[in-house]
């Protein structure tokens, strides 16, 4: 009997799912499903549905070969002191937080089974059952106060003490409890405990070099500088997942030179593919590219200590010396929303909407540089391709003032070295600054006094005590308004030039899937290695 294609099951889709696990041919099974009644459209209908579904079942096995773009001999295992891409990715493989952040921001309990809070100051953090080191040791509070208490110690040099230093009590209830209190309420606490920063390690760790954590896969190589390689770990405690065998992680800062090494096969996932280098991904069946924007941004910072932006003038010339639409389209091809010199992006629930870009007004910011006293004098602009797309906006710059009689300078100095030599240091130099999911992170990392990454070295006591009051803050209307504020003041007062967010690009194999958009940037806020698969 003739079997009606307009009555296809679920059992039919799944049994031609299992025939393409077992390796038949797209001629095979339409011969097959054609034989069985199926017209062609109506087979070839049936074969896709079969072939995404397999896509997305996700198969254990394999290896996977990454690639990042920034890299240093500085490289490390202490999840406290982690800078680089490079960091994150290595410790979201082999550590894990108390909590995690999806793709829509939300938050996930991971290490905590609950997080809660009756006023926002005094938490509560009661941890899962089950879980142990890769040493074999079981996780207890002891491990999760030890974590978080090394943020407060100067000795240790944790890149988040600033934000940290709201927990003036971090304290175990017993065995599976901490008891957290704020120096004042934050709603923001369960976020900022999904940072990469905060991973927890186990108590009394001196010696990072092994990576000994819970996470889903166990550190076999770490050279840092060079390349690392991770190796599923057998007893994760989660129900599911990884799915890789293996990890192995390199950096390749060159752009073109990371596209070509997934495009010969050497690396199966490239992350952050620059907007000149995505021509060279057009017509490629064999690759795929992931797309979003959540906050990434390269930033003009010029530090208000030294010449020349402590002259007055000098800061906000520059802002409106950069012609927005024209790194949009020129340095990242259009793959970039144009940004208005602050750091929260559009994405956000608490960006400003009115706060407007300034127009590219070379007259105005001439007369400003004449103010400043600054035409015609030799002005450096430090870039490298370590901060992506920052020679192409130095170049712009410099062309723009050109025009007006400035002279800039282009320094185009090496990746290798650029994150320790030059950036936070040189006078006029470009950063490049991952998502972070709330104001409270963006303004205590970038903008507080105190703050570790003060690029610009911007200090405003009114700013501090507005981020106390909103941090504070239950009333989500007065919150709001406190930080539209603070993002006007930034965009007006910060020695720091923000002309667009970037969109997040990164590359793959077809035969890697599982991939996600998330919050934290790119290749799924470095946490990718737990999440994907590969073909079998």
């Amino acid at each position: 009997m003739t079997k009606n294609p307009t009555n296809w099951t679920g059992r039919d889709d799944a049994m031609v799912e299992d025939m393409i696990r077992r390796g038949a041919t797209r001629r095979d099974l339409l011969r097959m499903l054609m034989a069985s009644g199926a017209g062609l459209a109506a087979g070839g209908s049936v074969l896709m549905r079969a072939t995404e579904a397999v896509a997305q079942t996700p198969v254990s096995g394999g290896s996977l070969r990454a690639a990042g773009w920034s890299t240093s001999t500085a490289d490390t295992l202490d999840p406290a002191k982690a800078t680089l891409s490079t960091d994150y990715v290595r410790c979201c493989s082999i550590y894990n937080r108390l909590t995690f952040l999806n793709e829509a921001g939300e938050v996930e309990m991971e290490l905590a089974e609950e997080i809660a809070s009756d006023d926002a100051k005094t938490w509560q953090v009661t941890l899962r059952d089950g879980i142990t080191f890769h040493d074999g040791k079981p996780l207890t509070s002891a491990d999760v106060v030890f974590s978080l208490q090394r943020h407060l110690d100067p000795a240790v040099g944790s890149k988040v003490n600033s934000i940290a230093s709201q927990m003036s009590e971090i304290s175990a209830v017993d065995d599976k409890t901490v008891k957290i209190v704020l120096s004042s309420a934050n709603a923001d606490l369960p976020t900022i405990l999904a940072l990469h920063h905060f991973m927890i390690v186990a108590d009394g760790t001196t010696d990072f070099s092994k990576g000994n954590g819970t996470g889903a896969f166990i550190m076999e190589v770490f050279e840092p500088g060079v390349r690392s390689v991770v190796v599923k770990n057998p007893n994760y405690w989660k129900p599911e997942g990884p799915y890789l065998d293996s990890l192995e992680f390199v950096a390749i800062s060159d752009d073109s030179a990371r596209v070509n090494a997934l495009l010969s096969g050497d690396i199966d996932y490239a992350g952050s593919v620059g907007a000149r280098s995505m021509r060279l991904l057009k017509g490629q069946d064999s690759v795929e590219t992931a797309v979003s924007t959540s906050g990434n941004y390269t930033n003009l910072n010029m530090r208000l200590d030294l010449h020349p932006g402590d002259k007055a003038g000098f800061v906000e010339g520059m802002k409106y010396l950069l012609n927005r639409e024209a790194i949009q389209q020129s340095a990242f091809r259009g793959l970039a929303e144009i940004g208005n010199d602050q750091p929260v992006p559009p994405s956000n629930r608490y960006h400003n909407p009115n706060l407007k870009a300034r127009d590219y007004d070379p007259e105005r910011a001439k007369a400003l540089f004449e103010t400043a006293g600054l035409v015609g004098t030799e002005i450096p602009l430090v870039a490298s391709d370590a901060a992506n797309a920052s020679v192409d906006m130095a170049t712009i710059l410099q062309q723009a003032g050109r025009e007006i009689g400035m002279n800039f300078k282009v320094d185009r100095v090496p990746s290798d070295g650029y994150w320790s030599n030059y950036w936070l240091k040189a006078p006029v130099h470009f950063g490049n600054i991952n998502p972070r999911p709330t104001p409270d992170i963006l303004f205590s990392l970038l903008y507080a006094s105190d703050a570790p990454w003060n690029e610009s070295q911007y200090k405003s006591e009114k700013f501090d005590a507005m981020l106390i009051e909103a941090r504070a803050s239950l009333d989500e209307e007065k919150r709001t308004a406190i930080y539209w504020e603070m993002q006007e003041i930034v965009a007006d007062d910060a020695g720091t030039a923000i002309p667009v967010y970037i969109s997040n690009v990164d590359a793959h194999t077809t035969k890697m899937h599982g991939l996600k958009s998330n919050p934290l940037g790119n290749m799924m806020g470095y946490a990718f290695a737990e999440y994907v698969w590969l073909e079998s």
